[in-house]
C-alpha cells in the first residue's frame, strides 16, 4: 500500500502525548511532525504510514484517547505540496 498521513486534533498537550502513544502502539506509523496553538491548548499530531496503519491509528484514537478528538484525517497518497508542507513544518523541530 501506499504513503499516508493521518492528522489528529485534539486539546491538550498531555492529551495529544497519550493519542501519540496509542497511535503508535496500535499501528506502524511514526509521528511526521506535530502543532500547538493556542499555548498548547490545542494540538495537531501527524502520523505518517502507509494507509492501512494510519486508518488504524486514527481510528483507535476516535474510539480509545483520553479525550475526543476536536478533528481527525487521513490523506492516502498525499499530494508532493502536502508532503512538501509537512517536511517543512518538520525541519523546525530538528
Amino acid at each position: 500500500m501506499g504513503m499516508a498521513y493521518g492528522f489528529v486534533e485534539i486539546t491538550g498537550v498531555v492529551a495529544a502525548t497519550d493519542a501519540l502513544d496509542l497511535m503508535c502502539k496500535t499501528a506502524d506509523v511514526e509521528l511526521a511532525t506535530w502543532e500547538r496553538k493556542l499555548g498548547g491548548r490545542l494540538v495537531t499530531l501527524v502520523i505518517q504510514g502507509d494507509v492501512s496503519a494510519v486508518t488504524q491509528a486514527v481510528e483507535a484514537v476516535k474510539q480509545q484517547a483520553i479525550k475526543k478528538p476536536a478533528a481527525t484525517g487521513i490523506l492516502a497518497s498525499p499530494h508532493e505540496e502536502i508532503v512538501r508542507l509537512v517536511r517543512k513544518s518538520a525541519s523546525r523541530f530538528m
